[in-house]
């Protein structure tokens, strides 16, 4: 096929790296609540923040999903 299937997206940079951030930051708070530290908890809430922060500038960058 000659170009780009537009049916077949699978995201892109920012977006691949955003959920791996927020995944791991949502990993950490569960974990947290298991073992009953609030600290940690809030550290992991911070990295769930931190990759949208993350995500929105690799955006702004260009490594976003470009519009059709």
């Amino acid at each position: 096929m000659a170009g780009k299937d537009p049916t077949n997206d699978h995201g892109s940079p920012a977006a691949w790296t955003t959920v791996a951030i927020m995944l791991i930051g949502s990993t950490v708070s569960g974990l947290a609540l298991i073992w009953d530290s609030p600290t940690i908890f809030f550290s992991g809430l911070g990295v769930v923040v931190a990759g949208g922060i993350v995500g929105k500038v690799m955006q702004m960058m260009g490594l976003g999903k470009q519009p059709a």
